[in-house]
C-alpha cells in the first residue's frame, strides 16, 4: 500500500476542487445519476448509491444538489444514459495509467483518450495492457491531526479493514477488500470519524520514477488533460510523483 503517493494526489485533487468546484460537482452528479438509473433511488436497496453519496459529501457537494440529482435521475423523463468504460495506457517513459470514465458517447471519449496519450508521449493500450500492475482495493483516508494512531488503527481493524498505514504524518490510510469498503466506512463513520476520501481504487503494485524533466512535464500535462475532461471520473497511475511542498 505504501509509497504510491495517494495523499499527494488527494491534496492535488482538493486544490483542483477549490479552483473548479462546478466541474467536480458535474462529474459526481453524473456518477450519482448512473447508479440511480441502474439500482434505484432507495439507499437501503442500492449500496452503490450510498458509496457515491459519501464521495459527494467528501467533495463538499451540497445536500440539495445531491437530492436534486437523485430525483431527476429517478424520474421517468430522464433520458441521460451513461456507460462506464475503463481505459488503459502508457504515459511517457512507460508510466502505467488507468482512466475510469462515464460517457454518453463512447466514440467521442475514446477519441479524446487516444489524443491525450499521443500528445503527451504515451499510447492508449488494449484492455488488460496495464491492469495487471494494479490491485483493486478499498481505500479510506482519515486526517491524522488530533487523533491517536493506535486508536484509529484498532477501530479500522475492528471494522474489517485489511491494512493500516501511517507514514507521511498527515493521513491514516486504511485499505479494505473492494467489496467491503462501504461496510468499513459505515462502521468508522458510526464511531464518529469523517473522511478525506473513501473509494475503491486501483493501487499500483510497483512504481515508476521519472527523472527526465521533459517526461515529467508530459506526465503532468497528461494528468491535467484527463482531469479537465468531463467524461473522466478517476485517474490512477504508478508514477512515483514527488510530494508537492506544503505552502506556508
Amino acid at each position: 500500500m505504501s509509497g504510491h503517493s495517494k495523499w499527494s494526489t488527494i491534496k492535488r485533487k482538493k486544490e483542483k476542487t477549490d479552483q473548479a468546484r462546478a466541474k467536480v460537482f458535474t462529474k459526481i452528479g453524473r456518477e450519482i445519476a448512473m447508479v440511480v438509473k441502474a439500482g434505484g433511488p432507495n439507499l437501503s436497496e442500492n449500496s452503490k448509491l450510498k458509496d457515491v453519496i459519501a464521495k459527494a459529501k467528501a467533495a463538499n457537494v451540497p445536500n440539495e444538489n445531491i437530492e436534486r440529482i437523485i430525483k431527476k435521475a429517478a424520474g421517468e423523463g430522464n433520458t441521460d444514459n451513461y456507460e462506464e468504460i475503463v481505459y488503459e495506457g502508457y504515459g511517457p517513459s512507460g508510466v502505467a495509467v488507468v482512466v475510469e470514465t462515464l460517457t454518453d458517447n463512447r466514440n467521442r471519449t475514446a477519441g479524446d483518450m487516444r489524443h491525450y496519450f499521443d500528445k503527451c508521449g504515451g499510447n492508449l493500450g488494449q484492455p488488460g495492457s496495464v491492469m495487471f500492475m494494479f490491485e483493486r482495493k478499498g481505500l479510506i483516508l482519515i486526517e491524522a491531526e488530533g487523533k491517536d494512531e493506535e486508536t484509529v488503527m484498532d477501530a479500522a481493524l475492528e471494522a474489517g479493514a485489511e491494512d493500516f498505514n501511517f507514514e507521511d504524518g498527515d493521513v491514516f490510510e486504511i485499505s479494505t477488500d473492494p467489496n467491503e469498503m462501504g461496510k468499513v466506512r459505515d462502521a468508522l463513520e458510526a464511531k464518529g470519524y469523517s473522511f478525506l476520501s473513501a473509494e475503491v481504487a486501483y493501487v499500483p503494485s510497483t512504481l515508476t520514477s521519472l527523472t527526465d524533466e521533459e517526461a515529467i512535464t508530459k506526465m503532468e500535462k497528461l494528468i491535467d488533460m484527463l482531469e479537465e475532461n468531463d467524461d473522466v471520473q478517476n485517474i490512477w497511475h504508478n508514477w512515483d510523483a514527488p510530494e508537492e511542498p506544503d505552502e506556508d
